[in-house]
């Protein structure tokens, strides 16, 4: 940031001096040093405001209510689980109406769906402060509600080796035997 007689000075746009001289836009970016200096221009370091995650603070070092962020984390952990419950509601309606069995694989998942947000919610509730919510709700654990998957290992090649296959050619009233792998 470059500043003259106290007032700002913007890369890529004209200024006027005090005593009416007029620069074009480009002139801060081709300036020396020396240019500069001559006409009192000073060169200062742009203010860098630190960091700081908005869903947990509202400034720097200034954290958000504590029981307030705890309870809109549960909230939405409900509302993911209650999404995510939704796709297969349809099969226990089906179960209540018509008495047809809802497979087993369903209500594992439907299960795991129930416990994954039960333990989001208890380690919701476990933390003692903002930075330790916002470490939790920003890790890899929040966001996973499946369990975790296995590698696959690849299948091993099976090569199958043709047998070679004796074919005969006729050219010209002459027989040849040829051999094609």
């Amino acid at each position: 940031m470059y500043t003259l007689n106290g007032k700002t000075l913007r890369l890529d746009k004209a200024f006027t001096t005090e005593d009416g001289r007029q620069f074009p836009r480009n002139w801060l970016r081709l300036s020396t040093k020396a240019d500069r200096d001559a006409l009192g221009i000073v060169e200062t370091p742009d203010v860098v405001t630190p960091y700081y995650d908005q869903r947990f603070y509202w400034g720097p070092q200034n954290p958000k209510d504590l029981d307030q962020l705890k309870e809109q984390w549960t909230a939405q952990v409900k509302q993911i689980a209650g999404t995510l419950l939704a796709q297969t509601d349809w099969y226990v309606t089906r179960k209540s109406e018509t008495d047809t069995a809802v497979p087993a694989d369903v209500l594992a998942r439907r299960s795991e769906i129930r416990t994954y947000s039960g333990e989001k919610e208890v380690a919701i509730t476990a933390c003692v402060d903002v930075a330790e919510l916002a470490a939790y709700l920003t890790g890899p654990d929040f966001n996973r509600w499946e369990p975790p998957t296995e590698p696959e290992t690849p299948a091993e090649e099976v090569v199958v080796e043709e047998p070679a296959v004796e074919e005969t050619i006729n050219f010209s009233n002459t027989s040849t035997s040829v051999t094609i792998l």
